[in-house]
């Protein structure tokens, strides 16, 4: 008898979970474990212009911004690896994220708001980071006026790796910074992404 019973349970246990009822369960899971303090990284996908991004962010701020490309289940391994385990899909932590992101698609803000933790950078590629918002919206800049920018003419080659490593492209706008001849220079989510920003902001 409790062998039929146990054949029944694993019977249940195995049968296909409905969307609906899979969401049900993750939406409990989401508010549960914010509650109890337990999710460190909240993560969510959204569609835009340049494709799928994943939108990741901590207790202090939006921490990384990531295209497709990037290969997202690699980029959540690396934020395990690197800030914490604790990690889930919970899209209303990254409401106002989202939100903006729409509105700068849609061509009505100029300007983030959000908050930021710069922690995924360290040293002069943090500093660079932290700059790249002063290049405002529709400008762009060279390396080179970006390292003089930081005051440190010199370190050219740095400020490109500084942007090639931005973890989070499109809202710092490592996009806007060129190399001296006016060309695109390297970008994160491919220069195809890159050009639809500038022309994105260009047309505004």
């Amino acid at each position: 008898m409790s062998d039929i019973r146990n054949d029944d349970a694993l019977t249940a246990l195995s049968a296909p979970i409905d969307p609906e009822t899979l969401a049900r369960l993750h939406a409990r899971l989401e508010h549960e474990a914010q509650a109890e303090g337990l999710v460190d990284v909240a993560y969510t996908t959204v569609d835009s212009p340049v494709g799928k991004l994943l939108l990741a962010a901590t207790a202090k701020g939006l921490i990384r911004v990531a295209y497709a490309r990037e290969d997202h289940d690699r980029v959540l391994e690396n934020l395990a690896e690197k800030v914490s385990l604790r990690i889930l899909r919970a899209p209303k932590r990254l409401d106002d994220a989202a939100r903006e992101l729409d509105e700068y698609f849609d061509r009505r803000r100029k300007v983030f708001g959000l908050a930021l933790d710069l922690s995924l950078s360290r040293g002069f590629r943090q500093l660079v980071q932290k700059h790249l918002p002063e290049i405002g919206y529709g400008q762009t800049r060279s390396y080179r006026e970006v390292a003089e920018l930081v005051g440190n003419p010199k370190a050219v080659r740095a400020v490109g790796t500084a942007c090639a490593t931005n973890p989070l492209p499109v809202v710092v706008p490592c996009h806007r910074v060129l190399r001296t001849d006016g060309t695109l220079g390297g970008y994160i989510g491919g220069l195809d992404a890159k050009t639809t920003l500038l022309e994105l902001e260009a047309a505004a």
